[in-house]
């Protein structure tokens, strides 16, 4: 009876991990979602390098900005490394993660490099508490229904995930989980390493 016991309540734990894993995967749409396969990971990877040679420039990639409603543009970003992060306020990966983020940002902004949230299934304002909450410096899309992440054309299988996109902004590393701060700094300062950074900034 004991290992009975035992038995059921492993099946049980397993069963409830399982349902953690898929509540941070995408949101309430997550099955949904999976069905279509718009969000799962080619070959169960979790980290993708694509090569230089074999990059696609990212479509019209355009949201407002999740506090001030302005238009968000990748356009405004032009020679920059941009470092694209999707995540919701609903996902408990995403807080620690944005440590992580914020310090990378930190360190390697001087370099050319712009970061950018990408908050996706996400309540407004549960949202805007959260990235006021965390202190994040850098600015974030909101893009519940995913039309930004399409145009990335990227997988993405999780939340969070995070797209590093080269100076003529393809994409050029994607992390299809929460990522550490030396290992993003690392993959920043490789994709930044490939071109100078322009001359003449564009104005804050």
């Amino acid at each position: 009876m004991r290992r009975t016991h035992r038995a059921a309540a492993a099946a049980l734990a397993a069963i409830a991990s399982v349902g953690l894993v898929t509540a941070c995967s995408t949101g309430d749409d997550a099955v949904a979602q999976n069905q279509s396969n718009q969000f799962v990971s080619p070959g169960g990877k979790l980290d993708i390098d694509y090569p230089v040679g074999e990059r696609k420039a990212a479509g019209r990639v355009s949201a407002p900005d999740l506090l001030t409603g302005e238009t968000i543009d990748l356009d405004q970003f032009a020679g920059d490394v941009v470092v694209i992060n999707v995540w919701a306020s609903w996902c408990a990966p995403c807080r620690k993660e944005f440590t992580e983020l914020e310090a990378t940002y930190q360190a390697t902004k001087d370099k050319g490099v712009a970061f950018l949230g990408l908050d996706f299934r996400d309540s407004k304002s549960n949202a805007q508490d959260f990235f006021a909450d965390n202190k994040v410096s850098y600015r974030s899309m909101f893009d519940y229904g995913g039309a930004t992440i399409a145009a990335l054309g990227v997988p993405v299988g999780a939340v969070p995930t995070t797209i590093i996109l080269d100076r003529q902004h393809r994409p050029a590393k994607v992390f299809l989980k929460a990522i550490t701060e030396q290992s993003l700094t690392e993959a920043v300062l490789d994709v930044a390493a490939e071109e100078p950074a322009p001359t003449a900034k564009r104005p804050e």
